[in-house]
């Protein structure tokens, strides 16, 4: 399969081969959701937390005798039905992490990067180099390259390029090492330097 090779400054200087294993493989959507599921799940802190009628301070006496009085028996006002009382199954601390098997996290990404490829969200481009770390230059490659909301990725973990980006709301990182499927699904541009494109082909290869 052959994608448009663009320079920085936007121009299609040629065609770059792309790995049909990778980049035009068959699509399987439940793969793809269950990866975004996982990635959110990830996210979340699980430090929720409501306090149970023990962990609650006071209450220790009978608000009033258990007879004779016309309300109804007490034991404690920090029982759940008393302002102030303990909360009844509300949300303990937890771990919401979600592990895909390693086989099933490789046919995802590759059905996520055939997707993009599909949709001509997929923009290959020479390599980028930025030695200052300044956010106005790696934006300037962006609008050239008419990027709105996307994702770049890189072949190794640049340390400067992290740097120019991190800024931009709009242009997310990603090396081949480290990719977020949030990242790539919810971008609609996905840019890929040259080198990039040769070791994703050597990630997902079959067996790794």
């Amino acid at each position: 399969m052959k994608i448009d090779k663009y320079s920085l400054d936007g121009k299609v200087i040629g065609q770059v081969d792309v790995p049909d294993s990778v980049f035009n493989a068959e699509i399987n959507d439940v793969l793809i959701y269950e990866l975004i599921k996982s990635a959110n799940a990830n996210l979340r802190q699980g430090t929720h937390m409501t306090k149970q009628r023990a962990q609650i301070q006071g209450g220790g006496a009978k608000p009033w005798r258990q007879k004779g009085t016309g309300r109804a028996r007490q034991g404690s006002i920090r029982a759940p039905q008393w302002r102030g009382g303990g909360t009844i199954f509300g949300p303990q601390p937890r771990d919401y992490r979600q592990d895909l098997p390693k086989n099933m996290r490789r046919k995802a990404y590759i059905s996520l990067f055939s997707l993009k490829a599909k949709e001509g969200a997929v923009k290959v481009v020479e390599e980028i180099s930025i030695t200052d770390g300044k956010t106005k230059a790696m934006a300037k490659i962006g609008i050239s390259l008419g990027v709105e909301k996307g994702v770049l990725v890189t072949a190794s973990d640049d340390s400067m390029l992290k740097r120019a980006i991190r800024n931009l709301p709009w242009f997310a990182y990603n090396n081949v090492k480290r990719l977020s499927g949030r990242d790539i699904f919810y971008a609609k541009t996905l840019v890929i330097t040259e080198g990039a494109v040769g070791a994703l082909a050597e990630l997902f290869s079959k067996g790794k």
